[in-house]
């Protein structure tokens, strides 16, 4: 059996476009060019019947590392705690107060762009940010 490579990551969500958006500003990904013969992403929506404009959006780590994350609109609204949660490793090899104050910074990055900041879970040696994007899922500043 071949092993899996590459993955993306599904958001059940109300507007696509929007919440694909403030994921690229988060993990500084991009929104991939439109398909081939459309200059731009509207004019390609433009192209779709009514009920399927805005039904999806997609971006992608500009490296090609990370996994792309792809949007689809959903008519139900979200219901209760995610099951699946994404960590932003802010502050990988960082411990106490430095660990503390980067993921501080990123939570005052991210608070104007919509994201809620939860509450700061710190120890003293260890630290996590519970955070929410501008739909409410949850995700950790770590």
């Amino acid at each position: 059996m071949a092993s899996i490579k590459q993955f993306q990551v599904t958001f059940d969500c109300a507007e696509p476009e929007r919440l694909a958006r403030f994921w690229c500003e988060v993990l500084g990904y991009v929104v991939p060019p439109p398909p081939e013969g459309f200059a731009t992403w509207d004019d390609f929506k433009r192209s779709l019947p009514p009920e399927q404009q805005d039904a999806w959006f997609a971006c992608s780590d500009p490296s090609g590392v990370g996994p792309r994350l792809y949007f689809q609109r959903v008519p139900e609204g979200k219901a209760a705690k995610n099951r699946l949660h994404l960590d932003v490793r802010v502050g990988t090899g960082l411990v106490g107060e430095e660990r503390l104050a980067a993921l501080e910074a990123e939570c005052a990055r991210l608070v104007p762009l919509g994201a809620v900041h939860v509450r700061t879970l710190y120890d003293g040696n260890d630290s996590c940010i519970p955070m929410q994007d501008i739909e409410g899922n949850e995700f950790c500043l770590d």
